[in-house]
């Protein structure tokens, strides 16, 4: 099972990688569909040396709708990036295909409207390897598509922003702004308030005899499926994936660590070598950018699918507020919820932070003059000591075999996974050890310090007889058959 997390620059890359990540997605300098994420060759090349040192997978949108003059650009871009050592492209303008095209894995973007086991069959057969899956979709839908078209990888989504269109036939911010969602300028009109009038153009009243007035009608909560991976997994998705391109690296060591730990967890039972995580925070969705959650379409439409309060981040609820004076609460919070100084916290559509904090009464930076009522919900978008544990770090667990030849010595790193190994010979005159217990826990604890790498050590095996070998050039081994 594959954890696909996002990518805005290479810091948030190797933010990714840090926190679990098996793949990520990154955009290339052009034609990526997001024209604020775009990277350098260099930049990308330098993602590629790193993800590829942890065994991850780096995957480039080349997903932009072209124009008849950008082909050969874009062209040329695939053949730059497959140079580089890029995994995969993701796009969605198959006029590609006609072009002369590195030999590079192919992935059809979810623009591609990926909704029917036909139009996954078609692509197949055009040679694409995976296909995002739209995330309309419900669990019998995948199921369906699975079946019929059991050779080719599901991607679906699992978390993060929704838009209100299906993927990839979204024209509202062309039609009224001139900017296409298909080549990555799209003016987010989902995001924003409307009113909602009849047939006689009078406001439609809502449950409570309010009218429907400025309120984001069409602004999505983001996508939550994290209980139903298990569930997505039977139907036949191999790749679990995070939408958040624009999002920065709290996010995205956020969000990634909280599916590692859920995916780990399913397939603990299974033959399968994790990396080992050291982390200083407990991840939680609710912490970093959060608008409430749906699991969309995966078992028909459930609500609630929207907020109509705001388009904002609202965060965790943390309890509700008892009484306003100007620029003074009273809460009554949460068991277990500790508010400091600089917390970001939201009252429906108005957000503000906290200046202090006395016993229920929390000072905040602005007056509330129009918050009359009680028992207001209260909800904390920013949890400043939370953000400062954000920390991942990640190691591949190496078994190591010390050995000796005619000659000398060889070492070998293997992974236990099996997916990298690394290994030297070296000739080297053997001289037997004084101390033989002593000799052979020099080489045993010189080979393990692997700090300054990717990698931990797991087990160590020897199979020399006890010589004596200076720690410096056990290190030098260690770092010429590593690095």
């Amino acid at each position: 099972m594959c954890i696909l997390s996002p990518a805005r620059d290479k810091e948030v890359a190797k933010a990714a990688i840090q926190a679990g990540a098996d793949a990520i997605y990154i955009g290339p300098p052009a034609f990526g569909a997001r024209q604020a994420a775009g990277n350098s060759i260099e930049d990308l090349a330098e993602v590629v040396r790193y993800a590829h040192s942890y065994g991850v997978q780096v995957l480039v949108t080349l997903n932009t709708l072209l124009h008849d003059d950008e082909y050969p650009q874009a062209v040329a871009l695939a053949h730059e990036l497959y140079k580089i050592g890029v995994d995969a492209l993701i796009i969605q303008d198959l006029h590609l295909l006609d072009f002369d095209l590195p030999p590079i894995r192919l992935h059809a973007s979810t623009q591609c409207d990926n909704r029917t086991p036909e139009q996954v069959a078609h692509l197949r057969d055009l040679g694409f390897k995976r296909v995002v899956l739209a995330r309309e979709l419900g669990i019998d839908e995948i199921r369906a598509i699975h079946e019929a078209v059991p050779d080719i990888e599901l991607e679906a989504f699992v978390h993060g922003a929704l838009c209100v269109s299906y993927s990839g036939r979204c024209y509202i911010s062309e039609v009224l702004a001139g900017r296409s969602a298909n080549r990555g300028a799209c003016a987010q009109f989902c995001r924003m308030a409307y009113d909602l009038l009849d047939e006689s153009m009078n406001e439609v009243l809502d449950e409570h005899g309010e009218p429907i007035h400025q309120r984001y009608l069409l602004s999505l909560q983001d996508l939550d499926r994290s209980a139903y991976l298990s569930e997505l997994i039977d139907a036949g998705v191999t790749t679990f994936k995070i939408e958040g391109r624009l999002k920065d690296a709290d996010y995205v060591t956020n969000i990634t660590a909280y599916y590692r730990e859920k995916i780990d967890r399913l397939i603990a039972n299974q033959s399968y070598s994790a990396a080992v995580y050291k982390r200083t925070f407990v991840p939680d969705p609710e912490k970093t950018f959060h608008r409430g959650a749906t699991d969309y379409f995966l078992h028909g439409r459930t609500r609630p699918l929207a907020n109509w309060n705001t388009p904002k981040s609202t965060g965790e609820y943390i309890g509700k507020v008892i009484e306003v004076r100007g620029n003074t609460l009273r809460v009554r919070l949460k068991e277990g919820i500790v508010l400091h100084n600089g917390d970001g916290l939201t009252i429906g559509s108005e957000g503000f932070s906290v200046n202090g904090v006395e016993g229920n009464w929390v000072k905040i930076n602005k007056e509330l003059t129009i918050f009359r009522n009680t028992d207001v919900p209260l909800f904390r978008n920013l949890d400043v000591e939370f953000t400062k544990s954000l920390k991942s770090e990640r190691r591949i667990p190496v078994d190591i075999l010390f050995r000796e030849t005619e000659e000398g010595f060889e070492l070998t790193y293997q992974t236990t996974s099996n997916s990298q190994t690394f290994r030297q010979t070296f000739a080297y005159a053997k001289e037997p050890a004084k101390n033989e217990a002593k000799a052979l826990e020099t080489i045993r604890t010189q080979l393990a310090k692997l700090g300054d790498t990717p990698y931990i050590a797991r087990n160590v095996q020897i199979e020399s007889k006890p010589y004596f070998i200076p720690i410096s050039i056990l290190n030098e081994w260690r770092r010429q058959t590593i690095l």
